[in-house]
């Protein structure tokens, strides 16, 4: 089952605050797309607003088709 497609939009920012995550992000080993979205979910848990888990990012190559003939 393919997870479904992620939203994006266009998001501005004050170049220290950038920076700050930028740093963040560096410290986590995360992209600072991924710590930006990690971010926004710890607020909104502490806020009190329930989310799903976030599907997970399947990574590497993809796997080899088996091949019946042999």
């Amino acid at each position: 089952m393919a997870a479904p497609p992620r939203k994006s939009f266009p998001l501005r920012l004050d170049p220290a605050l950038h920076a700050a995550i930028e740093r963040s992000a560096a410290g986590d080993l995360r992209s600072i797309n991924a710590q930006v979205e990690c971010l926004l979910r710890e607020a909104l848990a502490r806020r009190g607003v329930k989310l799903d888990a976030p599907a997970p990012v399947k990574r590497g190559r993809p796997a080899k088709e088996s091949d019946d003939a042999g």
